[in-house]
């Protein structure tokens, strides 16, 4: 279980094609913090630590996680995020992230209004039931806030520490990022299915 609180960008030093998957090489100060099995988050995915020396660690990604991740289209020189999990003594910030994305969006604006910038990522329509104004939603594995809601992108904004330590900062329009739902809405929404209702999006009359 992550937080979606970003410790650390790394930069994809290496990739290298196996059966069907891929093995990626990240290099990051965080690298010393982790041991061989530790799950670590990169842009949002659960990832498992193959290999460590150094500053860089080694992870395999399977054919699946390649198909609905954007980590099928890293290169060497992407940089990612970074998170180790949430310690059961930690305290706990910004919000349930399981690292497991529920779709790929694409960034259509990323403007600044004074220190600030308007962040406008779109999103796959089946997601629509479980994204909610003022609710939570993990972008690349960052924890942030929807600010408004139309019917296939989120427009959220974000304040100047995020842009400073996340892949945001270098973030260009068309991107494409890892979406994950607030894990909440996801099961009410299981919830509503499974009573037979039907969950509307919002805005829908």
């Amino acid at each position: 279980m992550f937080t979606g609180l970003v410790e650390a960008v790394g930069e994809v030093v290496d990739r290298q094609d196996t059966s069907g998957g891929a093995r990626l090489t990240i290099q990051s100060s965080l690298s010393s913090a982790l041991g061989l099995g530790d799950s670590v988050a990169v842009n949002g995915v659960c990832l498992t630590a193959t290999s460590i020396e150094n500053n860089v660690f080694g992870a395999d990604v399977g054919p699946e996680t390649l198909r609905v991740t954007t980590l099928g289209r890293f290169v060497k020189g992407t940089h990612v995020n970074l998170e180790r999990p949430l310690r059961a003594d930690g305290r706990f910030g910004g919000h349930f992230v399981q690292g497991h994305v529920d779709g790929i969006g694409h960034i259509g604006e990323f403007r600044a209004e004074a220190d600030f910038h308007w962040l406008t990522v779109s999103f796959p329509p089946d997601l629509a039931p479980y994204i909610v104004a003022k609710g939570s939603i993990a972008i690349d594995g960052i924890s942030l806030t929807v600010a408004r809601l139309g019917g296939d992108r989120v427009d959220i904004m974000i304040v100047p520490f995020t842009i400073e330590h996340t892949n945001l900062r270098a973030c260009r329009k068309h991107d494409a990022v890892n979406i994950e739902c607030d894990m909440v809405g996801k099961y009410v929404a299981r919830a509503v299915e499974l009573a037979g209702l039907t969950a509307r999006t919002q805005g829908t009359p």
